[in-house]
C-alpha cells in the first residue's frame, strides 16, 4: 500500500504534463490555422505555405516556402519579417541551422553518375565537391585535395559563373579523360580542348546539376559534401578537412 500511495504524486504529475501539452498542441494548431487564413487572404500572390511551426522565440512563428524559403511572423499573421533569427545566449543563428536541416543532402541521394570520380589509395574517405572551372577558391581547393589520400572524390561540374564557365565544363565532361582535363586546367592552366563537332557526348548531366543544386540552395562553389551529409562551402584548409572526414568516416 504505501508504494501505490507514492506513485500518486507522480502520476499526477504526468497527467497535468500530458494535460499542459494537449493545450499547447491546440493552441499551436489554432495559431496555424489563423496564420494560414490570414496571411492568404491578405497576401494573394504569396506562394503556397507549406509549413508553420513555432520558434524558440514566444510568440514567433516560421512559416516555409517553396521548400526551403523561411520567412517569419506573429500568432495572427498580421506581420511578415525576412530576415535571420539569433539565438544571443547561445549565439547560434537558429534560420541558418533550419536551412542546413531543410537542404541537408544525403550522400546516398547524389546522382554520381553525373559526376566524374576520383580514386586515390584505398578510397574509403568519400566526400563529392560541386566546383564551377572558372571559380579561384576552386581552384586551390583542388591543390589541396590533391594531397589527400584514400579518398574518392566525386566531382560534379557547376558552372554558375558565366558562359565561358559552361563552355568549360562542356569540354571537360566531353574530354577522353575527364579527370585529367580537369587538373591540367585548375592545377596547371591548361585549357581544355573543345570537342570535336561530331564528338558523341550528352552534356544533359551539366544541366542536371545546376538544377540540383538550385533544389539543395547550393549557391557558392566550391561546396562539398561528405559521407555524413556534412556541408561546407568554400575552399576549406586541410587542417579543417581531415578531421571532419575522419568523423563522417566514424558516421558523425
Amino acid at each position: 500500500m504505501p508504494r501505490a500511495i507514492s506513485a500518486l504524486p507522480r502520476r499526477a504529475a504526468l497527467a497535468a504534463s500530458a494535460a499542459l501539452l494537449a493545450v499547447a498542441g491546440t493552441a499551436a494548431h489554432a495559431n496555424e490555422a489563423l496564420i494560414r487564413k490570414n496571411l492568404s487572404e491578405r497576401l494573394p500572390n504569396l506562394p503556397r505555405i507549406e509549413e508553420v511551426r513555432p520558434t524558440p522565440m514566444r510568440g514567433l512563428f516560421e512559416i516555409r516556402l517553396n521548400g526551403t524559403d523561411i520567412l517569419y511572423t506573429d500568432a495572427e499573421g498580421n506581420y511578415l519579417i525576412q530576415g535571420v533569427l539569433i539565438d544571443t545566449k547561445a549565439r547560434t543563428n537558429l534560420t541558418e541551422e533550419r536551412l542546413d536541416k531543410l537542404t541537408a543532402i544525403a550522400f546516398e541521394s547524389l546522382p554520381l553518375k553525373d559526376a566524374f570520380t576520383v580514386v586515390r589509395g584505398n578510397g574509403q574517405r568519400k566526400l563529392a565537391v560541386f566546383a564551377d572551372p572558372n571559380c579561384g577558391f576552386c581552384k586551390r581547393f583542388e591543390r589541396d585535395l590533391a594531397k589527400l589520400d584514400n579518398v574518392t572524390i566525386h566531382t560534379f561540374l557547376y558552372p554558375v559563373l558565366g558562359k565561358d564557365s559552361e563552355a568549360k565544363s562542356r569540354a571537360i565532361w566531353c574530354a577522353r579523360d575527364r579527370a585529367k582535363a580537369w587538373n591540367d586546367w585548375m592545377q596547371r592552366g591548361v585549357t581544355p580542348p573543345e570537342p570535336p563537332a561530331d564528338a558523341k557526348c550528352d552534356t544533359a548531366a551539366l544541366e542536371r546539376n545546376i538544377a540540383f543544386g538550385q533544389k539543395y540552395r547550393i549557391t557558392g562553389t566550391p561546396t562539398t559534401i561528405l559521407a555524413n551529409g556534412t556541408r561546407l562551402p568554400g575552399a576549406v584548409g586541410l587542417d579543417r578537412l581531415e578531421p571532419l572526414l575522419a568523423q563522417a568516416g566514424a558516421g558523425k
